[in-house]
C-alpha cells in the first residue's frame, strides 16, 4: 500500500501556510509585532471595528501589549470581544460577548440550545473557577432510551429525535460567569450579536457548507431561517438575516436566564421538543430545574508546568494529563518533531488513556470517579511501561483493544468486560464545536469551550427564536452498564477540553478546539509542541497531529511523514488510509510583557491583540491585598 502524506486531497496544508505567510519560527518570535496576515473583511459585518486601527492588531498569529486578547474561529466573534477590552471590560465580559456572537455567525457550532465549559482564572482571587454547563438528561430519561427492540438505535436517527435533546446550559453560564466575575452590563455585551441577526452578516464558506450540508435533518423553522424561498442554502459572500435570534436575544438582554428556564422562551423549547418523535424528552420543569455547576479544576503536573482545565464530566483534561505525564516517563521529547517514534508513542499512550477514561468517567453526581487514582504518578508509570517502540500494547487488527488499568480508588463495581462494549451506538468524531480564549490587562483568563454536539445540532431551530438545539445525550452509551449510561437528571461524558497551563503558580498558555473525540489530542498536542518541543503559537497548532482512540484507525494530518505511517503500521498500529484535518485550536501564550495569540486557519480563526484599553473594569488595582496586585509587573495590570 502506498501512500502520499504530504498533502490532501483539496484540504488546507498548514505548512504550506506558514511557508506563504513568512511564518517561520523568526518571524512569529514573540518579540515581533508583526501578525501573520489574515482575511478580515468579514469583521466588516461589525459596526465601529476596524483592524487597522492603532487599537488593534489582527491576524492568524499577533502579538500585544498588555492590553488584552482574544482568539476564535470567527473574525466577527474575535473583534467583537477584542472591542469590549478596548473599552475597559474584563476578560469575562468578552468571553460573554464572544459566545454571543458564535450564536449568530457560527450556529453550526454552539449557541445558547447548547452547552459547555468555560474555565476561568480570576486574578483578584488568584484562583480558577470551572463553570460546568453541560446540557442534562431530562427527570424521565432511563438508561435504555437509546435502545430500539432492545438494540442501539442508528445514531442518525437517535440524533433528530425528542430524547437526544439536553436541558440547554450555555445561557445559564453566561450569567452566571458575567454576575460573579463580569464588569459590564448585560444588555452591552448582547448588543454585537443583535445588531448581527437582526442586520444581517456574510456567510462564509464554511456555514454555507454546512447549512448544505444538514438540510435534510432541518426542521420547518430552520429552513425559513437558513434557506432561501427557493429552498437553497446561503452561498459564501451572502448576508444572512436571523430576526427572530434578534428578538430572542432582545428578551434576554431585558429579562435575563429567567426569560429562557422559566418564561416564554422556555415553553416554545418544550413545545419543540414535545413536536418531535421519539421521548422521553426535555419539558419545562426539566428547564426550570437548570443551573450551572461552578467545579473545582482538575490539576497535573508534567515537565516544568501545570495543566488545569475542566473535570468530569468532560473526560479532556484529565485524559490530556494522563497522556502528557506518560509521555514525559515514556522520553517523547528525546525525538525530533517529525520522527516516526514520537508519533508511535503518542498513538500508544493515546489508546491506554481511553482505555481508562471509558472505563471509568462519567458525570460524577452519579459516578465515582477515580480521578486522584487515574492521575497518580506510579499508576501512570506503570500505565505507560506497557508501552513499547518496537510493538503495541494489544492487537488492533484483529479487534482487541487496550485493557483499561486499575487506578487506586477503583470503584469496586470495576468491569473489565464493559469495556469492550463502550461504543455502542457512537458517532464518528465530528466538530460541532466552538473554542475560543479572552485574557485581560488584568490578568484574567478564560478558556471556554462551547458545543451542540453533532453540526447543526438536532437539526431542530425552535420556532420563533432563531437558535438550534443540541443532541447532546446521544453523548451517553446507547447501551446501559456503564458509567457513561443514561440516568435521569444526568450530564453526559465530553471530550471537550478547554485548558489553562500554568507554570510558578502562573497561567502561561491556553488551549481548546473542536472536534468531538478528537479535541483530546488536538489539545494536549498543541501543548506539546509548544512547551515541550518549543514551537511558536501558531506553529503548535499547525504542526500536524494525530489521533487514536480504542478500535479507531490512526487518524492523521497532512504532512505526518510517510514514514510515520510505515513504522506504525510495521508495528502492529493500524493507520487510516487518507489523512484529514483534525481539529481547530486556538491558544493565546500570556507573558509578562503581553500576549500573543494565535487561531487556527482552518475555520478562518482570528486573533485580536488590544494595545491599549480604558482604566475600567475588575482589576486587583481595587483590591491591595490580592496576591495579583502585588506580583506583577506594571505591565500585566
Amino acid at each position: 500500500m502506498t501512500r502520499d502524506a504530504s498533502s490532501a486531497n483539496g484540504s488546507f496544508d498548514r505548512r504550506q501556510f506558514l511557508a506563504l505567510a513568512g511564518a517561520s519560527a523568526g518571524a512569529l518570535s514573540l518579540g515581533s509585532s508583526s501578525a501573520v496576515a489574515s482575511d478580515t473583511s468579514v469583521t466588516g459585518d461589525l459596526d465601529g471595528f476596524d483592524c487597522e486601527a492603532p487599537t488593534f492588531e489582527c491576524g492568524q498569529q499577533v502579538t500585544a501589549a498588555a492590553g488584552g486578547m482574544v482568539s476564535s474561529e470567527d473574525p466577527r466573534a474575535s473583534a467583537a470581544g477584542a472591542r469590549v477590552l478596548a473599552e475597559g471590560g474584563n476578560a469575562i465580559d468578552a468571553a460573554v460577548t464572544v459566545q454571543y456572537v458564535l450564536n449568530v455567525v457560527s450556529p453550526q457550532a454552539s449557541g445558547i440550545g447548547g452547552g459547555g465549559f468555560m474555565v476561568v482564572y480570576d486574578a483578584d482571587s488568584d484562583s480558577v473557577h470551572c463553570i460546568n454547563s453541560r446540557e442534562r438528561a431530562p427527570r424521565d430519561a432511563h438508561p435504555e432510551m437509546f435502545l430500539d427492540n432492545g438494540e442501539p438505535r442508528e445514531f442518525d436517527a437517535a440524533i433528530q429525535r425528542s430524547e437526544a435533546i439536553g436541558v440547554p446550559g450555555t445561557l445559564d453560564a453566561l450569567e452566571t460567569a458575567r454576575e460573579r466575575f463580569g464588569s459590564r452590563p448585560r444588555q452591552r455585551l448582547i448588543r454585537p450579536a443583535i445588531r448581527l441577526a437582526a442586520g444581517g452578516f456574510t456567510v462564509d464558506e464554511y456555514l454555507s457548507e454546512q447549512i448544505a450540508e444538514n438540510v435534510d435533518k432541518f426542521n420547518d423553522a430552520a429552513r425559513e431561517v437558513f434557506l432561501d424561498a427557493n429552498g437553497n442554502a446561503p452561498q459564501p459572500g451572502d448576508t444572512l438575516v436571523n430576526e427572530d435570534f434578534a428578538r430572542t436575544l432582545e428578551s434576554i438582554a431585558r429579562d435575563g436566564r429567567d426569560v429562557f428556564y422559566e418564561g416564554e422562551i422556555a415553553r416554545d423549547i418544550a413545545d419543540t421538543v414535545e413536536n418531535l418523535e421519539g421521548g422521553p424528552g426535555i419539558d419545562e420543569r426539566d428547564l426550570a430545574d437548570y443551573s450551572v455547576t461552578i467545579d473545582e479544576p482538575v490539576r497535573k503536573e508534567a515537565y516544568d508546568f501545570e495543566i488545569v482545565g475542566q473535570p468530569v464530566p468532560t473526560s479532556g483534561p484529565t485524559t490530556i494529563a494522563m497522556i502528557t505525564r506518560m509521555l514525559e516517563f515514556l522520553g517523547v521529547e528525546e525525538y525530533d518533531l517529525r520522527a516516526p517514534e514520537k508519533y508511535h508513542l503518542i498513538a500508544e499512550a493515546n489508546r491506554v488513556a481511553w482505555a481508562d477514561r471509558d472505563q471509568y468517567m462519567g458525570d460524577p453526581e452519579f459516578v465515582d470517579v477515580p480521578v486522584e487514582g487515574l492521575l497518580d504518578d506510579d499508576y501512570l508509570r506503570q500505565r505507560a511501561s506497557r508501552i513499547d517502540l518496537e510493538s503495541v500494547v494489544a492487537d488492533y487488527a484483529a479487534g482487541e483493544q487496550v485493557p483499561p488499568g486499575v487506578p487506586p480508588g477503583a470503584p469496586e463495581r470495576f468491569m473489565p468486560e464493559w469495556a469492550a462494549t463502550a461504543d455502542a451506538g457512537r458517532p464518528e468524531p465530528a466538530g460541532a464545536t466552538a473554542h475560543f480564549t479572552t485574557a485581560d490587562r488584568h490578568g484574567n483568563v478564560v478558556s471556554y469551550t462551547t458545543t451542540i454536539e453533532q453540526l447543526m445540532g438536532s437539526g431542530k431551530m425552535v420556532p420563533g427564536r432563531g437558535f438550534m438545539l443540541n443532541n447532546e445525550l446521544t453523548d451517553f452509551d446507547f447501551e446501559p452498564g456503564g458509567p457513561n449510561q443514561v440516568q435521569p437528571r444526568k450530564r453526559p461524558l465530553s471530550s471537550t477540553s478547554p485548558t489553562i497551563v500554568f507554570r510558578d503558580g502562573e497561567p502561561i498558555f491556553t488551549a481548546g478546539s473542536p472536534g468531538g473525540f478528537t479535541i483530546i489530542t488536538s489539545v494536549q498536542q498543541a501543548i506539546l509542541h509548544r512547551l515541550v518541543y518549543g514551537l511558536e503559537p501558531l506553529e503548535s497548532v499547525l504542526e500536524p497531529s494525530i489521533f487514536s482512540a480504542r478500535d479507531f484507525d490512526v487518524m492523521w494530518e497532512p504532512d505526518v511523514p510517510t514514514a510515520a505511517l510505515e513504522y506504525g503500521e510495521a508495528r502492529g498500529q493500524p493507520w487510516a488510509e487518507e489523512p484529514e484535518e483534525i481539529g481547530n485550536v486556538q491558544v493565546v501564550e500570556i507573558g509578562a510583557d503581553g500576549f500573543t495569540g494565535a487561531a487556527d486557519p482552518a475555520r478562518d480563526g482570528l486573533a485580536v491583540g488590544v494595545h491599549r484599553a480604558q482604566v475600567r473594569g475588575k482589576s486587583p488595582d481595587e483590591h491591595p491585598e490580592s496576591k495579583r496586585s502585588k506580583s506583577k509587573p506594571e505591565g500585566r495590570r
